[in-house]
């Protein structure tokens, strides 16, 4: 990983956006693996990927975000200004419009229900916009939207390193499940990360939706995983209902949730989270 300092991000827009040199730089509180943002001014904020890998993210997103803010009931991230490799950072950088709020991952007080409503109406809208300029999922969406048959040889793995911790057969049969249908319908737009880390709140409720670095176009299973990672008993039946999609497309987005946590558990789970993720998985499928 490179080290992506506020010195760093100052000397780029010194360089090549003279016109905001003096906005104060500071980096935002809650930071992902792939990219390092930073606050540029009041308005405006800068993003910059972590390593090659994400690269292609941020040129996807200053091309996809401005197609999908005209149609969305919630505000995205728009690009104001792209940046090139300078002083030493080798990769292409985003300037975005600053987007005020806290992510829901950081607040207590908040309406879930309402959450589950309005993210549930944000995917239907997200799936009724025109996909003539969409990406196709594939490795630059990490596979999202493809069919999550693509990771059975990680479930296979994950579930053989965990043995007897978990519930292999109960595990099993859930991606088993997972498998049995594909996406029937012409594609359409997925997030790809829906996460609560990529969701912003103000005043307790749903208000923005960020990172939309693995978005493209195909099967949209993969971005109902909140129902698992978040949501809980009504909070379920009204997510379910807002997003509208039929019983196969559940058992899908159940299986991508099961695969998540599976290969997240053997190294990475100090605070139990992925193992309580599982619990909800195999007890509540979500479908009546």
């Amino acid at each position: 990983m490179i080290d992506i300092t506020a010195d760093l991000v100052h000397a780029l827009i010194s360089e090549q956006f003279p016109e905001w040199d003096g906005l104060p730089i500071a980096p935002v509180a809650r930071q992902g693996w792939d990219n390092r943002t930073f606050r540029l001014g009041d308005r405006l904020s800068v993003r910059l990927p972590s390593a090659e890998g994400y690269v292609a993210g941020i040129g996807k997103e200053d091309r996809c975000l401005p197609i999908l803010a005209e149609h969305l009931p919630l505000p995205v991230p728009t690009p104001v200004a792209t940046g090139r490799p300078a002083a030493g950072y080798p990769f292409p950088w985003s300037v975005r419009r600053w987007i005020p709020g806290d992510v829901l991952e950081s607040v207590a007080n908040v309406d879930r229900i309402g959450v589950a409503r309005d993210l549930g109406g944000f995917l239907t809208a997200l799936r009724g916009i025109p996909t003539k300029q969409g990406p196709a999922c594939g490795r630059h969406s990490c596979f999202r939207g493809c069919h999550p048959s693509v990771y059975s040889d990680d479930v296979e793995y994950a579930l053989d390193k965990l043995g007897h911790l978990v519930d292999v057969a109960a595990c099993r049969a859930v991606w088993a499940s997972a498998l049995t249908s594909a996406w029937p319908f012409p594609p359409t737009w997925f997030h790809g990360d829906l996460a609560v880390g990529n969701l912003i709140t103000a005043d307790g409720k749903l208000s923005a939706v960020i990172d939309f670095g693995t978005c493209g176009v195909g099967d949209p299973a993969c971005d109902l995983v909140m129902a698992w990672t978040y949501f809980v008993g009504d909070e379920r039946k009204v997510f379910r209902e807002a997003v509208g999609l039929p019983d196969d497309t559940w058992r899908r987005a159940r299986g991508w949730a099961l695969w998540k946590a599976l290969i997240t558990m053997p190294n990475s789970d100090p605070e139990g989270i992925q193992s309580r993720i599982l619990t909800h998985v195999l007890a509540d499928p979500v479908i009546e």
